[in-house]
């Protein structure tokens, strides 16, 4: 079991109800609403739409601020960044103490997979309640569904400039002299459905992005859905598109049948499957692998909890050790299986994440961050990591905490005789916990 919480999840801890069936207890956590939804642990968080009309408000507030205080600019603290930092706390505690952790870890993969740079455009107003109302409700759903909430949330839109995207004989493109942005129909074909492999053209990219003009975002005086999401039909290229060889007539319902179409293509499945299995069994996973994920996905049309399931079942998926963790994945597993004394403030895992070189919604492209075990595994970041975990450990120094034990509880089956002989004749129980954080057998998955 400590084998299925390490490879699928982000790690066994104390709040873990394991049993004995590991595949059975994997899969049950694809079935029925999000865990963290439905327990309220976001509650109190703004949606899209509150998001949308703090940061309007705020923009007003800082203009008001800013004549008042001409000397200092970069000084505004605004609702949205508190809102921000709530968000990513309130993410991040969730998923370190979760017991539905493999259910947990495919938000995050997805997360990834759409990516948003919360620095670029003012994102990162949006990309808590993307999260939330875009990606864990369609975890254990359909991929078309998920693609159709992310491309049009607010979080999206904003992040790849969309909601600035004028079709040039649009009345809006024409009063403004504001053309078209192409990031968006870009990003959405290279990497969140097609891919490369798909041999679309620029053509191609310059219909979609046109299909797309008039999707934006506005305040709930203006009238928008719950997360913030309006189409604007002023700003819409009008007549129809072509699409690799699929034509759509102009309007919204355009976007929504492109983004049908390119969901559902075949290499959308494989680029899927390639990322799926690459992220939950190795940095190069075998063909075979790749194609029977992809085939469950083109069998059901999009269907991730099968999936998902599909993955547990993978022979390859049980190999212990083929996945060095990313930082994120580090720091979370530390979290769950040495839980912070309550006694001491407790640590700030996205300080701790940008000191490792993973600052949340962070990642400097859209297409997220890396996979591969060779962007982690330089020389500056394993001391990073080795610093941050000897520094940890001194949180344990008065406890009278065991070491040994805790290894066993983390890594069971995992945990190698001469790891267990360095953490039992440790000179001190820091030592040991570090010794613990920091071997082999923990820094993989």
């Amino acid at each position: 079991m400590a084998i299925a919480a390490a490879r699928f999840g982000f790690g066994p801890g104390p709040q873990d109800n394991l049993g004995g069936d590991a595949r059975g207890w994997l899969k049950a956590q694809l079935q029925g609403p999000d865990p963290g939804l439905a327990s309220g642990a976001f509650a109190g968080l703004p949606t899209g739409q509150q998001a949308v009309d703090t940061l309007k408000a705020d923009a007003k507030a800082r203009k008001q601020f800013l004549a008042q205080n001409p000397d200092a600019k970069g000084q505004f603290k605004g609702q949205t960044q508190q809102n921000y930092h709530a968000d990513v706390l309130a993410q991040l505690a969730f998923a370190a103490i979760t017991p539905a952790s493999f259910r947990e870890r495919l938000v995050w993969f997805w997360a990834n997979h759409f990516s948003i740079n919360a620095a670029q455009n003012q994102a990162g107003a949006f990309v808590g309640p993307m999260l939330r109302e875009a990606i864990r409700p369609h975890v254990n759903g359909n991929f078309t569904d998920m693609v159709l909430a992310v491309e049009r949330h607010p979080a999206m839109l904003r992040y790849l400039n969309n909601d600035v995207s004028f079709g040039p004989d649009s009345p809006l493109g024409q009063r403004r002299n504001i053309g078209l942005n192409e990031n968006l129909g870009r990003e959405c074909m290279e990497l969140h459905t097609v891919g490369l492999a798909a041999g679309y053209t620029q053509a191609d990219v310059t219909a979609m992005a046109t299909i797309l003009t008039g999707w934006s975002m506005a305040t709930s005086i203006e009238g928008s859905d719950s997360t913030g999401f309006r189409y604007r039909p002023m700003g819409h290229e009008p007549g129809p598109q072509t699409v690799m060889g699929r034509t759509f007539d102009g309007g919204e319902q355009a976007g929504i049948d492109a983004l049908t179409f390119l969901s559902t293509y075949p290499t959308a499945y494989d680029r899927v499957a390639t990322q799926m299995v690459t992220h939950f069994v190795a940095d190069t996973p075998s063909q075979s692998a790749v194609d029977s994920i992809a085939q469950v996905l083109k069998d059901t049309q999009g269907d991730l909890a099968a999936a998902s399931a599909a993955l547990v079942d993978l022979p390859e998926a049980w190999e212990p050790g083929q996945k060095f963790k990313t930082p994120f994945e580090y720091v979370l597993s530390t979290l769950r299986a040495l839980p912070p004394p309550p006694d001491q403030p407790a640590p700030d895992p996205a300080g701790i994440l940008a000191g490792l070189g993973q600052p949340m919604f962070g990642a400097p492209l859209p297409n997220g961050w890396s996979d591969q075990a060779s962007a982690w595994t330089g020389s500056d970041e394993v001391m990073a990591r080795i610093d941050w975990a000897f520094g940890y450990a001194g949180r344990f120094t008065d406890s009278g905490m065991a070491p040994l034990p805790v290894a066993q509880a983390a890594l069971g089956p995992l945990l190698r005789p001469q790891t267990a002989g360095a953490i039992a004749s440790a000179g001190s129980p820091r030592e040991a916990l570090t010794l613990f954080l920091t071997s082999p057998e923990f820094q993989r998955r």
